[in-house]
């Protein structure tokens, strides 16, 4: 069964993950809603409230190894995004997802401690290991963006790409048609036979370069086939189409 509701420094979240998942979304759009919902709270003034609630981190994706957004929520952030999910059985979960939070926050403050009546020495081995941890999760989140930054610095195989390209052209030659016509053909081919998004993969390229700091030039510049190129798997099946065009038109 999903973790609905978990603890993070000190305090019950879940994040826009677990929201997906439990309420059948995909996380772009629960993503999607959660801006949103940031947006207008800039509006109404509000943004310190947004900063207070939902937190933006990284999630390791278990597949590709490649490091993703996700949103961390507090139980008001959860009940500002879920409230737009109406129908009968999102509002089983809404239901179940609040219990827990309450279940959470009952639990840690069952586990809260006076530390006020303990001796100073006491209270003195209590502070120093919770400045320890509060360093050791700066840390945590310091290596986790240096990792999103080297996943985003976009590695490009000239000779792969120069080979690609000489294929596509003699492949467009022979058959008469357009170059451009030849390589929409070929991502087309890619996302049937590799089940993948190209156009959802390179937004979410853009939106990891942003957040890392990237120039506006080097986010427009991103393209398919740096998301083909970042992927062994995309771009051993690619190489095999654009072999399979070429090879095609020398019939």
């Amino acid at each position: 069964m999903t973790q609905l509701v978990f603890i993070h420094e000190g305090q019950a979240v879940t994040d826009s993950l677990t929201v997906a998942k439990v309420f059948g979304k995909d996380h772009d759009h629960v993503m999607r809603d959660i801006r949103q919902q940031l947006n207008k709270l800039q509006e109404a003034g509000e943004a310190e409230w947004g900063v207070s609630n939902f937190g933006e981190t990284q999630y390791q994706h278990h597949q590709n190894r490649q490091w993703y957004p996700k949103f961390d929520m507090t139980e008001d952030a959860f009940a500002i995004v879920a409230m737009s999910y109406t129908t009968p059985e999102a509002m089983k979960m809404k239901v179940k997802f609040l219990a827990e939070f309450k279940r959470m926050r009952q639990q840690l403050q069952a586990a809260a401690v006076d530390t006020s009546q303990l001796s100073p020495i006491l209270q003195l081995l209590i502070q120093q290991e919770q400045q320890q941890q509060a360093i050791i999760e700066r840390q945590d989140a310091t290596d986790k963006r240096v990792a999103v930054i080297q996943e985003t610095i976009l590695q490009r195989d000239d000779d792969w790409r120069d080979k690609l390209n000489g294929m596509l052209n003699g492949a467009a030659r022979r058959s008469g048609g357009v170059f451009r016509d030849l390589r929409t053909r070929s991502y087309e081919m890619l996302e049937s036979r590799a089940k993948c998004d190209l156009n959802r993969r390179l937004r979410n390229l853009r939106d990891r370069l942003q957040e890392t700091g990237a120039t506006k030039t080097k986010i427009a510049e991103a393209n398919r086939l740096d998301v083909i190129e970042a992927d062994p798997k995309l771009k051993e099946i690619y190489t095999t189409i654009i072999k399979e065009l070429s090879i095609g038109t020398l019939t």
